[in-house]
């Protein structure tokens, strides 16, 4: 039997198989720079932050509040300096092979909490409840406000290494013209799965990770060279959701939530729905900061697109959302091959995950 530490091997993503993962686990396979962890800030205010509550001032006017604008707990404002806005009204244009379109969306700042210090597994069940209902409320009004508008991305970075340049606790909305070219990729994988196979491609994911289970023989010894146990991949799961590693995980700690019941639109989630999402989530982040200790890491939704490359798609799209804590600095080799390394095993990592709580 392979022994685990020393795996080498190529997975492909079954979501979009034009990406791959190397897994090489192996001690010492390569020198590996550490991202640095962060210290748990546990202060409640900091005078000078300009996203804690009494320095309303401090930032653009308020688009909504919850659970009102005097009484606050989640705040939403205009970002101070947008990737993309609405004040340019520069027409699309090509030159010989050059094209550009205009910079034309939505950038907006969701603070999650007035506690400037607090963490996503340190919120309240119904605090996370009401977060992601805003999440879902603002994605929804961008959509429904401009045609023009394709995606609009929901996400969170915590620590410098993952973009986070304010410490108070937040995340982001960008509403754009274009669809992501990685929300695009998926979108077109799962098409072709669907035509080919007629089920989505992540309700067969989560079937294989709730049933399946094999053992495979070298046909030359007889030896065991791999196990797969039903249920070796989830990490959490609930009534309504379930959290999954992924098997070609570009990151160490990398973990996908995703509904349990097919679902194409984040913006279509039930009051229930939100309920249980936000236990996962929950119960998710404690779990990496049991493991990890002040990872610093991206989440973000993908949920399908507005766009006429994606319509038709609500049976084989299936929204999720993925948590990428970055422990570890991309290679070169990463960076211009588009292969990401792993040196903890996906099955290592869910385990150890399982057992933090």
């Amino acid at each position: 039997m392979i022994d685990e530490k020393t795996v080498r091997e190529i997975r492909i993503n079954p979501i979009t198989p034009s990406e791959s993962v190397l897994v090489a686990s192996a001690r010492g396979l390569r020198p590996r720079q550490e991202e640095e962890r962060i210290p748990h800030d546990s202060r409640a205010h900091v005078e000078t932050c300009p996203f804690c509550k009494g320095n309303e001032d401090k930032t653009p006017p308020t688009i909504t509040a919850m659970p009102d604008e005097e009484n606050w707990e989640i705040r939403v404002v205009r970002n101070l300096f947008p990737v993309l806005g609405t004040d340019s009204d520069q027409k699309n244009i090509s030159f010989g092979m050059q094209q550009v379109m205009d910079g034309y969306g939505h950038h907006e700042v969701i603070i999650d909490h007035h506690n400037h210090g607090m963490e996503v597994y340190e919120m309240s069940h119904e605090h996370l409840e009401m977060l992601i209902a805003v999440y879902r409320n603002r994605m929804e009004e961008l959509f429904n406000s401009d045609e023009r508008l394709k995606y609009v991305l929901v996400f969170k970075n915590f620590g410098s290494a993952a973009g986070a340049s304010i410490k108070h606790t937040h995340s982001q909305l960008i509403a754009m013209p274009i669809v992501p070219e990685n929300v695009y990729n998926e979108v077109i994988s799962s098409q072709a799965y669907f035509r080919k196979h007629h089920q989505c491609v992540f309700c067969s994911l989560i079937d294989e990770a709730l049933t399946f289970e094999a053992t495979i023989y070298s046909r030359e010894s007889g030896e065991v060279r791999r196990k797969i146990d039903v249920g070796q991949y989830v990490v959490e799961r609930g009534e309504r959701f379930i959290a999954i590693k992924p098997f070609a995980s570009r990151y160490e700690w990398e973990v996908h939530i995703l509904p349990l019941e097919h679902q194409s639109d984040f913006t279509k989630i039930t009051p229930e729905d939100i309920a249980d999402f936000s236990r996962v989530l929950k119960r998710t982040m404690q779990r990496l900061d049991t493991v990890l200790g002040g990872a610093q890491y991206n989440y973000y939704f993908h949920t399908v697109p507005r766009c006429e490359e994606s319509s038709g798609c609500d049976e084989s799209y299936h929204w999720h959302m993925e948590i990428c804590p970055r422990t570890s600095i991309p290679s070169g080799f990463e960076l211009g091959s588009g292969l990401f390394i792993t040196t903890v095993s996906p099955e290592d990592a869910a385990t150890r995950l399982r057992e933090a709580l």
